[in-house]
Order: structure tokens, then C-alpha cells, then sequence
């Protein structure tokens, strides 16, 4: 259990000495995984608004098919992404594989459901009541959307939150289109799993801490705006 304790000790050391590879790492971890958050956000919320709100022929299946994507399998999209983005793929003039926007958009497609199902889902768990009283008041098309996503805040936050949890955790999409290249692409859980593989456990342990350290910040401001309002 030595090594265990070993591991630990070194793992502070290396988080608070500025290690530059452990810097790059979670640096390149927080870039990729926020700017696909922030494309699930501006495609997702409008698409599970809209799946949520109104009603329309073929939504039942619309939603069985997104509910069922959320357990798509993370190399599973890595291979698909892939696929497209090799260079002999249909997309290998963009040159995203093995680099940052291939991660991206690999992060993107999988957390996508995840919005805009705990979008629709929040929507449709809103009071029956609250667009005829609207409608009633005189609110205008705009003002009716504005107001009911504002009452469902929560849910979209919640939405967000496991979106990111998704991304941030996720090894296959950032192994496999990424490529694991040091100063380049390599992510906190790609680093994990190579340097526990060499045997290197005080790296691994400390990008775990960052980790969960992540995780455990992005759900308490979750929980801290929650009872602020």
C-alpha cells in the first residue's frame, strides 16, 4: 500500500508546483469540453424547447430516439466521428482528426441528446396552466418562449451540468480522434489511462483530483443557484 500513499503525496506535488504537463492537460481538458457544451447549449435547448412545448406528429418516436441516445456508447461515437473525419473520410479536408476540434465535435454529438432531452423533460414537466395564463395576459409569441424556458431554468441548468459531466469524463471520443498527443491533444482522462497503464500513478492521481474536483465545483454551483432563488 506503499505506492498508494507514494502516489498520493506526489499527486499534491505535482498539482501545486505548476507541473506544465499537468497544466496543458486539464488546460486542453476545459477548452474542448466547454466549447462543446456551448455548442450542445445553442443546438440543444432550442430543439428540446420545441420537442417540449408543442405537440406534432411523430414526437412519441422523435423522443424514443433521443432518450435512446443517451446511452450511446463513447467509442462507439469516437469510431463514427472518426470515420467521417479521416482523410479518407467525407470531412478529411477540414482537418479535425487528431486535433482539439475533433474532440469537439465528437463531445458534441454525445452530449447532445442529454440536453435536449432533459430539455423537453423539463419543459413538459411545467404546470399545465402556465401558457393559457400567459395568453391570457397578453404575452406575445417571444414573450411566452422567454417565460416558460426562464421556469424551467433549473432544468436546463441540470441539463447542462450532466451534459458537462458527460464531456469532462468521457475517454473513447478524446482517445480516438483526439490521438492522446502530449502538448497537443492528450485530456485528463486520456493522461489517466496512459500514465496508469506505465505504471505512473502520481500523475494519474492527481488529474483524477482535478477530476473530480471539476465535477464536484460544476454541480455545487448547480446546488448554490438552486437555493439562491
Amino acid at each position: 500500500m506503499d505506492y498508494l500513499y507514494e502516489g498520493f503525496m506526489n499527486a499534491f506535488v505535482l498539482l501545486f508546483s505548476g507541473h506544465d504537463e499537468t497544466r496543458d492537460t486539464i488546460y486542453t481538458t476545459v477548452r474542448a469540453s466547454s466549447l462543446s457544451i456551448l455548442f450542445s447549449l445553442i443546438v440543444g435547448l432550442p430543439l428540446g424547447f420545441f420537442m417540449g412545448h408543442y405537440d406534432f406528429p411523430g414526437k412519441r418516436h422523435m423522443r424514443a430516439v433521443v432518450d435512446t441516445l443517451l446511452a450511446l456508447p463513447t467509442v462507439v461515437v469516437g469510431l463514427l466521428v472518426y470515420a467521417f473525419i479521416t482523410r479518407r473520410g467525407p470531412f478529411g479536408d477540414m482537418e479535425l482528426l487528431f486535433n482539439i476540434s475533433g474532440i469537439v465535435v465528437g463531445q458534441f454529438i454525445l452530449v447532445i441528446p442529454i440536453v435536449i432531452s432533459l430539455t423537453a423533460t423539463g419543459i413538459e414537466s411545467l404546470d399545465e396552466r402556465l401558457r393559457p395564463t400567459l395568453v391570457t395576459l397578453g404575452a406575445g409569441k417571444n414573450r411566452i418562449i422567454i417565460s416558460t424556458l426562464y421556469e424551467a431554468r433549473f432544468a436546463i441548468m441540470t441539463a447542462a451540468v450532466t451534459a458537462y459531466g458527460r464531456a469532462i469524463s468521457e475517454v473513447g471520443v478524446s482517445m480516438m480522434v483526439g490521438g492522446n498527443i502530449k502538448w497537443h491533444t492528450r485530456t485528463i482522462t486520456t493522461a489517466i489511462t496512459l500514465e496508469t497503464g506505465k505504471g505512473e500513478f502520481a500523475m494519474g492521481i492527481a488529474l483524477g483530483i482535478v477530476l473530480l474536483f471539476l465535477g464536484f465545483t460544476v454541480n455545487w454551483l448547480l446546488i448554490f443557484f438552486r437555493k439562491r432563488a
